[in-house]
């Protein structure tokens, strides 16, 4: 039966086409009897059925010539992303098939298209809503993308898609352009005291429709840190009551069997107990004294130095590869407390697991300040290490106090400058200092 539906048409067309043929042939046989020469009658029959005959025809197939408009008018619709678009055929056979498989076809694309729809609401959603600065950037480093909260740090809440990355960032407090000039992931604070704000940058490439864009995201950690410094106070006080307990305990035990041997006249044993005695006390006596050197660091004194001779202090007391990119040069230091800082530092880029060779300094002369940069090739922070480095007491080493950085940022802020840390590109860490000129 489909074999014959599928003939029916063809069948059509050629009964007209033998049925003018006939007619012509009959018309010419009658003209021929009329005109004094055949060919005159074939073509005036000729020319008065083929006319007809290509009319006749040309309306049978007229609806399937609609039917293959609005199929190709459909697929072009489909091809500009326009799905809405279905067809009517009241034909049956392999038309009729070929019409319902358009039409099937047409409402799984719909469908598949308002899944897609949906999901790139509920995506630009949550991209606009989160708290973290979002901000993608083309090639020509244009924005292509900035979140509610890129918009609202960086632009006072106005649209940024199209505007110039670099001119934004350089209209941005002078913190945020140090950050984005170093390069890499690190955190860096704005304002000072009550007013200090810190963030984390984060940065990444790679290629949308064949070309490198970058991803830059920015989160505001000042309440996070509140809260993980008010624990990691809570943290201090168990410290330090485990470490006198642990002192305490056996001193108050040794001086009580020392007053029993005393009574028994054992004085032979008194040494001993003495010196374990000893040995605790002053193990506290240096577990509070480096504690307490953090909690009253003393305004530092600040008197002319000269950096080469800074630097030559520095270098007779460990090992790094100095690189000046500038000439000598005078800056206010209190060298004794300034010299601890970086000697914590320089210490830190040895113990990171970088070789001593790539543990450098470099020292670079700013519009309107000094930069110094530790650079080691170690194993660099992972971002909660990264967050949390500068915090008091926190630590990574197993016998660490975790007031190293600590200590260094609170020297670097009383001169008056800034502390970031950023992992590099290719390993390692790179702890930049800012100090005024």
């Amino acid at each position: 039966m489909r074999r014959l539906r599928q003939m029916s048409l063809t069948v059509l067309i050629s009964a007209l086409v033998l049925a003018y043929m006939s007619a012509a042939a009959a018309l010419a046989v009658w003209l021929a009897t009329l005109l004094p020469h055949a060919w005159h009658a074939i073509a005036i029959s000729a020319g008065v059925l083929l006319p007809l005959a290509i009319y006749h025809v040309r309306r049978t197939l007229a609806p399937m010539h609609s039917l293959f408009r609005a199929l190709a008018g459909t697929v072009a619709s489909y091809r500009d992303g326009d799905y809405s678009f279905g067809l009517a055929w009241k034909g049956k056979g392999e038309l009729g098939d070929l019409v319902a498989a358009h039409n099937l076809l047409g409402e799984a694309l719909r469908e598949q298209r308002l899944a897609l729809v949906q999901r790139e609401l509920l995506l630009d959603t949550l991209v606009q809503n989160t708290p973290v600065s979002m901000v993608l950037v083309d090639p020509g480093r244009h924005v292509v993308l900035a979140n509610l909260a890129a918009r609202k740090m960086l632009g006072d809440g106005r649209r940024l898609e199209g505007h110039d990355f670099d001119a934004l960032v350089a209209q941005a407090p002078e913190e945020f352009r140090d950050a984005f000039e170093r390069g890499g992931d690190g955190m860096f604070s704005v304002g000072e005291q009550d007013q200090e704000e810190i963030y984390h940058l984060a940065r990444r490439q790679f290629r949308l429709n064949g070309r490198r864009h970058e991803l830059i995201l920015l989160r505001q950690l000042t309440a996070e840190l509140r809260r993980q410094e008010v624990q990691t106070w809570k943290k201090v006080i168990r410290v330090i009551s485990h470490e006198l307990n642990n002192s305490l305990a056996p001193i108050a035990s040794l001086a009580h069997s020392g007053a029993e041997l005393l009574k028994r006249g054992q004085h032979d044993k008194l040494p001993t107990a003495l010196a374990t005695i000893e040995e605790r006390a002053r193990h506290l006596e240096g577990f509070i004294r480096d504690y307490a050197r953090f909690a009253k660091l003393p305004a530092p004194r600040l008197e002319p130095v000269e950096w080469s001779r800074f630097i030559e202090r520095l270098r007779a007391q460990v090992e790094f590869h100095y690189e000046h990119r500038v000439g000598d040069g005078i800056v206010r230091l209190d060298t004794a407390q300034f010299e601890q800082a970086m000697l914590n530092l320089i210490k830190n880029a040895h113990e990171s697991g970088s070789s001593a060779e790539e543990v450098s300094l470099t020292l670079r002369r700013m519009p309107e300040a000094w930069r110094l940069e530790i650079l080691d090739r170690g194993s660099g922070m992972n971002e909660a290490v990264l967050a949390n480095a500068l915090l008091p007491f926190y630590s990574t080493k197993r016998h660490g106090t975790g007031l190293g950085l600590a200590l260094t940022r609170e020297i670097i802020e009383a001169h008056g400058g800034r502390i970031a840390l950023l992992n590099r590109v290719g390993g390692g860490l790179c702890v930049s200092l800012t100090l005024p000129a």
